[in-house]
């Protein structure tokens, strides 16, 4: 078993064990419910009970103005005035009224508190799915596994939740209106009862069993559903449009789309006519039922037996209570249904983070006096079998500007991912002062951390927001903004926008405006700078930008990162070597550290690199 938790194809378990979870998740979705809008789960109770009654008291008063009326019509003294003529009935006829306009009411009540619950809940779910995938660490979302689990999880969860509200909720209902009909029918004759509610169990049984093959069937499917997404995203989306186009990559790739849905449209296909020929069968054989027991109530009232009211009551009853028995049946199956699907939910809410907290949460010490220190540190990615990082041991001092230098898979990255603490080292230690990076709060660490990654994320937001979220807490402190705007390079960019700072960027929204690549890079590595920590990290800082733009930054390199620990991933070795120390890693081992100079002296893989590069612009 993964650290996901078990499965949805997991070995069908017994039918016990489904339904104690189905139990559990019960409880757990009504305290969704209670929690998304307590008055609205309150006020569905409520209906809930007053609409059970109402069948049995429409029958029972439409027993009595059929009798009132045969009363009236026998004694052979009806008047022609109309409103004497109906005195007889005329209560029976004001309480039917009633209880028909009461039936009305609670309709349209039920109708206007399941919309209010379904916003609150699909409100509730999203928000807490979206909490739980913020608190999982980053190696989570390296993981496919992950990716089927919150598909899952998404998937008709807040459609489902209602569905189990409702589904407990008219259960209840047709259980107290089944019960007040059963103290009027087994009165008449207990045989014929019995026969009714019986003749309903196996399209019970039934729609159970479809219900669990419905739910394997889409958990299952949820790798093809992500991938018919992507499919549809690659297609639809303006980042990919243009390859798509020129490689003539839009039918081959629509093809895959339509190859996944037509699989997952046989399959669903075949259990539907399967579900449908067993339900047809099983409900001619309530309709048999139903009618057989008609057939015996007229002949019960053709022989006197019974009044022609009494027949009335006793034929609204059963026609009711087959409907409400099969009604009740189909609620509980739709309920285990659900409560199928929301253990997804619930096990995805359930997922740990991997790297657990020590407890101490100690905060960042300001200023840094001792540096970073890599200590014997190695790294293994989950599920993979190489070490990204072996045996690295760095010291890093207080001001110092380090470049990291390698080839492509190198553990660049993965340097800069151990130091922002989106993973815990395998083996050593990573120290800040001397403190171990896991018995730092880690939100405490991340704010003392600046950090741009090469494939950095264009916010669809205006250019303030794009800058200010570097320091969220300071997103509105507009003299800071604007001075990490001018230290990145975004300034020139803002001047050029026509709402300035509130120009919204991208080419998704109305009134918006695009960005080259290389302004985009600005905004990003202004948004760095926004962070006022004591540690920086540029991952490619400049990779998009043209040549004067990085050269007019690098002369400013050292003003820009005065008094912080520099941290300068970068393939241009010009901006590599203003830094005060360069590490080349090789495979993940750290085989080289020096200044520029001593590198080059050293003749060995930094040199050979430089060189080459330096040969290519000769």
């Amino acid at each position: 078993m993964s650290r996901f938790g078990p499965r949805p194809e997991t070995p069908k378990r017994a039918f016990r064990d489904t339904w104690r979870e189905a139990v559990v998740n019960i409880a757990k979705a009504f305290d969704l419910v209670w929690k998304a809008h307590a008055t609205a789960a309150l006020s569905m109770g409520l209906i809930t009970l007053i609409s059970a009654f109402l069948p049995a008291a429409q029958a029972w008063v439409g027993k009595l103005i059929v009798d009132a009326v045969v009363a009236a019509s026998r004694s052979g003294t009806a008047s022609p005035d109309f409103w004497i003529a109906l005195q007889p009935v005329l209560p029976y006829l004001a309480v039917e009224l009633i209880l028909i306009t009461g039936s009305s009411v609670l309709s349209q009540a039920r109708t206007l508190v399941e919309h209010v619950l379904h916003a609150r809940l699909a409100n509730q779910i999203n928000t807490a799915i979206i909490r739980k995938a913020l608190s999982m660490d980053l190696q989570f979302f390296e993981n496919a596994e992950f990716y089927d689990k919150l598909e899952n999880a998404r998937r008709e969860a807040d459609y489902r939740a209602l569905n189990i509200l409702n589904g407990v909720t008219l259960s209840a209902q047709n259980v107290i209106t089944l019960l007040s009909f059963a103290v009027l029918l087994f009165g008449f004759s207990p045989l014929i009862a019995l026969i009714l509610f019986t003749t309903s169990l196996p399209a019970f049984i039934a729609q159970n069993h479809f219900g669990e093959i419905n739910f394997r069937l889409l958990s299952w499917r949820a790798p093809e559903r992500r991938q018919m997404n992507y499919w549809e995203s690659l297609l639809t989306k303006d980042a990919s449009v243009k390859e798509v186009k020129l490689f003539g990559l839009g039918e081959p790739l629509l093809k895959r789309y339509l190859d996944l849905f037509w699989k997952a449209y046989r399959e669903d296909t075949a259990v539907a006519k399967r579900r449908s020929l067993i339900s047809l069968g099983l409900g001619l054989l309530s309709s048999l039922a139903y009618y057989g027991a008609y057939a015996w109530i007229v002949w019960r009232a053709i022989g006197q037996s019974i009044t022609l009211g009494d027949m009335t009551l006793y034929l609204a009853l059963f026609r009711q209570s087959q409907a409400t028995l099969q009604g009740l049946f189909y609620n509980i199956s739709g309920l285990y249904e659900s409560s199928l699907f929301m253990s997804n939910l619930f096990s995805f809410l359930s997922i740990t983070p991997a790297m657990g907290a020590t407890g101490v949460g100690k905060k960042v010490p300001h200023p840094i006096r001792h540096g970073i220190e890599f200590r014997n540190v190695s790294f293994k990615y989950p599920n993979r079998d190489g070490y990204a990082l072996r045996n690295v041991s760095l010291m890093i001092q207080p001001g110092e500007k380090l470049a990291l230098v390698g080839a492509n898979g190198a553990g660049k990255t993965t340097f800069v991912k151990l130091l922002t603490r989106l993973y815990d080292p395998t083996e050593g230690q990573i120290l800040l002062d001397g403190i171990d990076l896991r018995d730092i709060d880690p939100e405490d660490l991340r704010l003392s951390i600046g950090v741009i990654f090469q494939d950095f994320v264009k916010y669809l937001a205006t250019a303030r927001e794009n800058i200010g979220f570097g320091q969220i807490n300071a997103l509105d402190d507009q003299p800071r903004v604007e001075r990490a705007a001018e230290r990145g390079g975004a300034d020139t960019v803002v001047a050029e926008l026509p709402k300035g700072y509130e120009t919204v960027l991208g080419n998704w929204w109305e009134r918006s405006s695009d960005l080259s690549g290389g302004q985009w890079q600005k905004m990003a590595l202004s948004r760095a700078f926004m962070r006022e920590g004591e540690i920086l990290v540029l991952d490619e800082p400049t990779a998009a930008l043209d040549a004067e733009r990085e050269y007019e930054i690098f002369q400013r390199f050292r003003d820009l990162t005065a008094g912080k620990i520099s941290l300068l991933i970068s393939h241009r070795f010009s901006t590599v070597r203003m830094a005060d120390r360069i590490a080349v890693l090789e495979n993940g081992a750290l085989t080289e550290l020096g200044t520029h100079p001593e590198l080059l002296a050293r003749a060995g893989t930094y040199a050979r690199l430089f060189n080459m590069q330096a040969e290519g612009y000769r």
